[in-house]
């Protein structure tokens, strides 16, 4: 199936099953609110580390449901019946308006950058007013096909909601206030006409809908087929000799799909690899405030003492997730460098050298003794699940109709 209209399709039997259903959107309650508490119960029960299987099936093909995201996502929005195609152009509005954010003066595109996959390409990301942050910020290529999200996997991604409030509103990331987010979209006559073409020219924005809109859009990137997914519907051609060669080794010698496995690659749960810490992060002082600020949100008993990225623990205070993170997806990561949570990997070849000496030190992982011709046929592997990145560009910039010549 092809994958965009495979992923259309699937947001048509979201929309319904959101109708007929009774779910709720759970935006968050205040701008600097951590995980709520539900998200944080149904991750505490379910990201347990658990033994890895000893035999993984991967994926026979590109995932495209993305109806159960997109259920979570309208249902709670309050709006007529949406129009599903106009739901997702609503959304690439948005994605790239500055105007979202407390100041204007960033918008999701500023980190999710189309051209660098829809991350930024640095090893550390940066927020509103252009201040250091602590992690790396994640692509949102195969979103759909992910079970966890953020690095230290806090949301479900039926909250991919909750995820996007947050990023709105935290002071971290674009500081805004819904209701002037509403208002803004509102008096920006080309975002308005995009938002009654989505819902209705008889609705009003609000931000339940837009929130949706955004949900929906950034769900809708590398869905498409890869060479690794051909090969598994039985096209002996999709992979090069060397990269069939990496499939085996993933498989079987090496191990990785232990770990990477099910539609995204990832089996969603929390994992030590005792990454070499970042020491950016404690050189300037504006990440080191956003560190010791999430281990002060997310309620830690001594946030001021913590001088590194403890993963899992912030949220699940418990001791034997520190330095845990969920398993990234591998769905496009030969364009998603650099690599890790702190960005301290520059290259595949040097995840897989790292993954072959068994992590750093208390990793869960153990040496996997590969010889220089298999470390290079898993990164041929890898690179073969990254189709070539589509084109995709910022919409015009509309201005305000209150205000003649009033832009960004």
């Amino acid at each position: 199936m092809n994958g965009r209209r495979g992923w259309t399709a699937a947001l048509v039997a979201g929309l319904c099953a959101a109708v007929a259903g009774n779910f709720a959107i759970r935006a968050s309650t205040a701008s600097n609110a951590p995980a709520s508490t539900a998200s944080k119960a149904t991750a505490s029960t379910s990201l347990a580390p658990t033994p890895a299987p000893t035999s993984v099936a991967l994926p026979a093909a590109a995932p495209t449901d993305t109806g159960a995201i997109l259920a979570h996502a309208l249902a709670g929005a309050g709006l007529p019946a949406a129009r599903p195609d106009a739901v997702v152009a609503f959304g690439r509005e948005l994605f790239f308006e500055s105007r979202l954010s407390g100041d204007g003066s960033r918008s999701c595109a500023s980190c999710h950058a189309p051209d660098k996959a829809f991350a930024d390409g640095e090893a550390l990301s940066r927020g509103y007013n252009h201040a250091g942050h602590f992690r790396n910020t994640p692509s949102l290529l195969g979103l759909a096909s992910k079970t966890r999200l953020m690095w230290d996997g806090r949301y479900p991604i039926e909250s991919l909601a909750d995820v996007v409030v947050d990023m709105l509103v935290s002071p971290v990331t674009m500081n805004a206030d819904r209701q002037i987010i509403a208002e803004r979209v509102r008096q920006i006559p080309p975002l308005l006409q995009a938002w009654q073409r989505a819902w209705g020219e008889r609705t009003t924005p609000t931000i339940d809908g837009i929130v949706a809109a955004l949900a929906a859009y950034s769900a809708s990137h590398g869905n498409e087929e890869n060479a690794v997914d051909r090969a598994r519907a039985g096209d002996t051609e999709a992979l090069s000799a060397e990269a069939r060669e990496g499939l085996r080794l993933f498989e079987g010698k090496a191990g990785c799909a232990r770990c990477h496995s099910g539609a995204a690659f990832s089996d969603g749960r929390l994992h030590r690899l005792s990454v070499p810490e970042n020491p950016e992060i404690l050189r300037d002082p504006e990440r080191t405030i956003g560190l010791l600020r999430h281990h002060a949100v997310h309620g830690a008993r001594d946030p001021m003492s913590e001088q590194i990225d403890s993963g899992a623990q912030a949220w699940t205070h418990r001791a034997s997730d520190r330095g845990r993170f969920a398993t990234p997806s591998l769905r496009g990561v030969g364009h998603t460098a650099p690599y890790m949570h702190n960005g301290t990997l520059a290259t595949l070849a040097q995840v897989v050298d790292f993954h072959d000496r068994g992590g750093g030190r208390a990793s869960e992982l153990q040496p996997l003794g590969l010889d220089a011709r298999e470390r290079a046929a898993l990164v041929a592997f890898l690179e073969a699940l990254s189709p070539p990145l589509q084109a995709e560009s910022a919409p015009p910039v509309g201005d305000y109709a209150t205000v003649a010549g009033a832009g960004r």
